[in-house]
C-alpha cells in the first residue's frame, strides 16, 4: 500500500541527510528506510531501523529521495513517531521520539507503551 503521506512519521532534515548518505551504500536497487518495532529490549519492544526493499504487507512513505516501509503491526507503535540524527562528538546516530511509549529506557532503542 503507497501513501504519501509523510504526517504518519516525521524524519527530521538531519536524519532524512544520513538516510539518503547511507542508502547511497547500498546494492538493492529498490532499498528504503525500514522502521518496524520488535519484541525486546530492556523496556520491552526495541525499535528496528534496516534498509530493505518492500514487503508483500508494508505501508510505503515516500520521503525526500527515498521510501519508508513499515510492517501493519509496527505503524501500531509507530505513529507520530520523529526520527532525528545527532552527530558530532557526542552524538548519539539515530533518535527515536515516540509519543506513544509510556516509558523509554536510557540508551532510547528501546520502550514499552
Amino acid at each position: 500500500m503507497a501513501t504519501s503521506s509523510k504526517n504518519f512519521v516525521l524524519i527530521t532534515p538531519s536524519a532524512s541527510e544520513e538516510v539518503k548518505k547511507l542508502l547511497a551504500q547500498e546494492t538493492q536497487p529498490d532499498a528504503g528506510l525500514r522502521l518496524g518495532v520488535k519484541g525486546g529490549g530492556c523496556s520491552g519492544l526495541s525499535y528496528d531501523l534496516s534498509f530493505t526493499g518492500p514487503e508483500a504487507k508494508d505501508t510505503v512513505i515516500e520521503f525526500d529521495g527515498f521510501s519508508v516501509y513499515m510492517d501493519p503491526k509496527s505503524m501500531i507503535y509507530l505513529k507520530g513517531m520523529q526520527l532525528d540524527f545527532q552527530g558530532g562528538l557526542n552524538g548519539k546516530g539515530f533518535v527515536f521520539s515516540n509519543p506513544n511509549a509510556t516509558f523509554t529506557c536510557g540508551c532510547g532503542e528501546s520502550f514499552s507503551v
